[in-house]
C-alpha cells in the first residue's frame, strides 16, 4: 500500500498508509489527543477526524479550547437541536444553524409557536440523541440530486440555498440517523460527544435577514464538552444579566430608548457628563499627539457619496433625502467630509504628516431585530480621524496610531487582541496598491512586536486595516479601534501635495477611531464597571446626606465648596432616615458618600463613606477634597484611599 508523509504542527513528519484518517493520526500521536480532538486541518482546509489522507500532506488537531474545535463542535450542538424539533413538530422547515460566537442557533419555520416551555422539551430530545451515540456521516450530491433531495423533503429554504451556490460548488450533506441537513461542515464523530448542553432563549429572524422576507422563530443555545464548563459559563452570562448596559443605563438614568426613535438613543444628563469626559480625555490625548481638530456637515449632496463610493457601495446603509430637488444623504461616517477639509488649503510636503481629528455625529440603516441598546444603533457619535502622510511616513503614523489606541485602552483597563483584515470581495482600487497596503499595515505589527491574527476579506471597500478587540471583566470582547490605510480616497477626490521637487503628488491617508462609537464604547464600560464607574468618570461624584433638618446649613456649604473646587455633587437633605438615604445611594453607584451630622456640623468635619471601601472615618474637608482631586485628575481605576491603604 502507497505510503503518505504528515507533517505536524511541531514541524516532526511521521509515514502511514494511504488513506488514514485524520483521527487515526490522532490516536498515533497519542489516546488523549484522539479523545480530544474535534477536527483537523488538512494543508490549510478544516476537515472532519474522518477525513482519510490520500497525499503528503501538513495536518495540525484542533480541540474544543481552538477556535476550529469549538466552531464544530456548536455546529453539530445545532445539528443535534434541529433533529430534536424535527421530532418533536413534524413539518417544521429548517432555514439555518450556525455555530456562533459561545453558543449556536437555528432558524425555523413552523405553525408551532414556541414558548419558552418548549425549551425544556427541545432539552430532553436532545439529550436522547447525544445517547443514541449517532455517527455524523457526510456525502455529496450532484446540483440535480441534492435539489430533488431536499424539495422531496419539502425543505424549500434548502433548496434557495443549493440554487444560490456556485455552479462549481460542492453540495455536501451530514447525516445522523434519520436526520439530513445541508451542510459544508466540519462536525465532530457522533452524537455522544456534546456532553453538556443548554438552550437559552428565543428570538425572531427574518429569512436572509431581510425584512421583506418571512420572519422565523430562532433558538440560541450554547455547549460544552464538560458540565463543568457549561457551569462557568451560565455563571458568566447571569452576572452579565446584572451588568446589562441597558439594564443599569435606565436604573442609573444616563440614557434612554423610546419608541418614538428606535435605534436612536436618548443621552440624560447623567449619560451627558460620562459622554462629556471621555471626550474631554479624547481632546487632551489627541492634542498631546498634535491633532487639530474639525467639524464637517451632517448633510452632503449626492456628487460627495458618488465621489467616495458610498453612493454604490453603502447606499443601502445610509439615510437618503432631497433638499431643493437634488439627492442628499445623511452621513455614514465622517471621511469623505475629511478629505474636503484638506482640499481648502495648497498642501505641502512640508505640512505633512497632517494629523485631523473629528467628533462627528454619524447615522447608519439597521434593521430593527439587530438594534441593541448603545451597541448598535441608528447614531452615534464617531471620534474619527484622518492622517494625510508621505508614503514613507506610512509605518511610522501607523505606530504611531496604535500607541495612542493602547494608551486609550489602558486608561480603562482593558486588554485586546488585534486583527489585521484584508481586500474585501467588493473593493476598488488595483492589486498593487492593495498589496502596498497590506505590506505596510504588516510591517508596523511586527515592528511593534504585536501579535495579531489574519482576517481575509474583512477589510474596508477602500483599503486593508487592523481592528482592536477589547476583552472585558466577563471575558467577552468587543470590536471598538481601527486603523484603515487608504489608497483610494485621495485618488477619487484628486488630493494632493507638493513635494520637494516642486511637482503634485497623492498623499496617502490612514482613517483611525480609538473609542469607536462613543455611544457604544460607554455602553460596553457600563458593563465592564458594572455602572460603578471610576471616580473621574461618575456623574455624582460626591453626594452630601444629611441626618437631620439642622444639618442642612452645613450640609450645603460643604456642597458649595466642593462644587466651587469642580467637583460634581448632589445634596440629599429629604426629611428621610440616614439608612435610607445612605442604600439609595449606594444603588446610584456614587464614589463617595458625606454625612453630616451633629459632630460634623460642629466641628467642621465630615464623614465619609466610600462606595468601593465603606467607612473611612472623619476627615477635614480639605483634607478629602485634596485626595479626591488628586484621583480625579489621576484619572485612574481605583479609589485613591484605597491605593493609600494599600501603600
Amino acid at each position: 500500500m502507497k505510503r503518505v508523509q504528515v507533517t505536524l504542527k511541531d514541524g516532526s513528519v511521521r509515514d502511514y498508509d494511504q488513506g488514514t484518517t485524520v483521527y487515526e493520526v490522532a490516536k498515533s500521536i497519542s489516546g488523549r489527543l484522539a479523545k480530544e480532538a474535534i477536527v483537523g486541518e488538512i494543508n490549510g482546509r478544516t476537515v472532519d477526524l474522518s477525513y482519510p489522507i490520500m497525499e503528503d500532506s501538513t495536518l495540525s488537531l484542533f480541540k474544543f479550547e481552538d477556535e476550529a474545535g469549538a466552531h464544530a463542535f456548536r455546529h453539530t450542538s445545532s445539528h443535534i437541536m434541529a433533529q430534536a424539533v424535527k421530532r418533536l413538530f413534524p413539518g417544521t422547515k429548517l432555514a439555518i444553524g450556525p455555530a456562533i460566537d459561545n453558543g449556536f442557533y437555528y432558524d425555523f419555520d413552523t405553525d408551532h409557536k414556541f414558548v419558552p416551555e418548549d425549551l425544556e422539551r427541545i432539552e430532553a430530545e436532545m439529550q436522547k440523541i447525544i445517547k443514541e451515540n449517532l455517527v455524523l456521516e457526510r456525502f455529496e450530491l450532484p446540483r440535480n440530486e441534492a435539489i430533488a433531495f431536499m424539495a422531496e423533503k419539502g425543505e424549500t429554504y434548502k433548496v434557495e440555498l443549493i440554487n444560490d451556490l456556485p455552479e462549481d460548488e460542492i453540495i455536501s450533506f451530514y447525516k445522523q440517523g434519520e436526520f439530513v441537513d445541508l451542510c459544508a461542515g466540519c462536525h465532530v464523530q457522533s452524537t455522544k460527544e456534546v456532553k453538556s448542553i443548554k438552550l437559552l432563549s428565543l428570538a425572531g429572524a427574518y429569512w436572509r435577514g431581510d425584512e421583506k422576507n418571512k420572519m422565523l422563530q430562532r433558538i440560541y443555545g450554547t455547549s460544552f464538552p464538560k458540565a463543568s464548563l457549561m457551569e462557568a459559563h451560565l455563571t458568566m452570562l447571569e452576572e452579565a444579566k446584572k451588568r446589562d448596559h441597558r439594564k443599569l443605563g435606565k436604573e442609573l438614568k444616563l440614557f434612554a430608548l423610546m419608541e418614538e426613535g428606535p435605534g436612536f438613543p436618548f443621552m440624560l444628563p447623567n449619560g451627558m457628563v460620562v459622554k462629556n469626559e471621555l471626550l474631554k480625555y479624547w481632546r487632551e490625548v489627541h492634542e498631546r499627539a498634535e491633532y487639530v481638530e474639525v467639524e464637517t456637515p451632517m448633510i452632503l449632496n449626492r456628487h460627495l457619496w458618488e465621489t467616495s463610493g458610498h453612493w454604490f457601495h453603502y447606499k443601502e446603509n445610509m439615510y437618503s433625502l432631497r433638499i431643493d430637488e437634488e439627492d442628499y444623504a445623511i452621513k455614514p461616517m465622517n471621511c469623505p467630509g475629511g478629505m474636503l477639509v484638506y482640499k481648502t488649503d495648497l498642501r505641502s510636503y512640508k505640512d505633512l504628516p497632517m494629523r485631523v481629528g473629528e467628533i462627528g455625529r454619524v447615522h447608519r440603516h439597521e434593521l430593527s431585530g439587530a438594534l441593541h441598546g448603545l451597541m448598535r444603533v441608528r447614531a452615534f457619535t464617531q471620534d474619527d480621524a484622518h492622517i494625510f502622510m508621505l508614503p514613507e511616513q506610512i509605518k511610522d503614523e501607523i505606530i504611531g496610531v496604535v500607541n495612542l489606541i493602547d494608551e486609550v485602552y489602558k486608561k480603562f483597563g482593558f486588554s485586546y487582541h488585534i486583527e489585521l483584515s484584508t481586500r474585501p470581495e467588493k473593493s476598488m482600487g488595483s492589486d498593487e496598491d492593495w498589496k502596498h497596503a497590506e505590506d505596510s499595515l504588516q510591517a508596523a505589527l511586527e515592528e511593534l512586536e504585536m501579535p495579531y491574527k489574519l482576517n481575509p476579506g474583512d477589510g474596508a471597500f477602500y483599503g486593508p486595516k487592523i481592528d482592536f478587540h477589547l476583552k472585558d471583566s466577563l471575558g467577552r470582547t468587543w470590536q471598538c479601534g481601527t486603523i484603515q490605510l487608504d489608497m483610494q480616497l485621495p485618488q477619487r477626490f484628486e488630493l494632493s501635495y507638493i513635494g520637494k521637487d516642486g511637482e503634485k503628488h497623492q498623499p496617502i491617508v490612514i482613517h483611525r477611531v480609538a473609542f469607536g462609537s462613543v455611544e457604544r464604547f460607554m455602553g460596553i464600560l457600563i458593563e465592564e464597571f458594572a455602572g460603578k464607574f471610576p471616580t473621574w468618570l461618575a456623574p455624582i461624584q460626591v453626594k452630601v446626606l444629611t441626618i437631620a433638618d439642622r444639618h442642612i446649613p452645613h450640609a450645603k456649604e460643604v456642597a458649595s465648596r466642593l462644587k466651587g473646587m469642580g467637583i460634581r455633587v448632589n445634596l440629599d437633605d429629604r426629611a428621610e432616615k440616614i439608612g435610607f438615604k445612605i442604600r439609595e445611594a449606594q444603588l446610584e453607584k456614587n464614589p463617595y458618600m458625606l454625612i453630616i451630622g451633629d459632630k460634623e456640623a460642629e466641628e467642621n468635619r465630615v464623614s465619609v463613606r466610600s462606595r468601593d471601601i465603606g467607612e473611612l472615618g472623619s476627615l477635614e474637608l480639605e483634607v478629602f477634597a485634596k485626595s479626591l482631586l488628586d484621583e480625579i485628575s489621576e484619572r485612574g481605576l481605583k479609589s485613591f484611599f484605597n491605593k493609600n491603604e494599600e501603600q
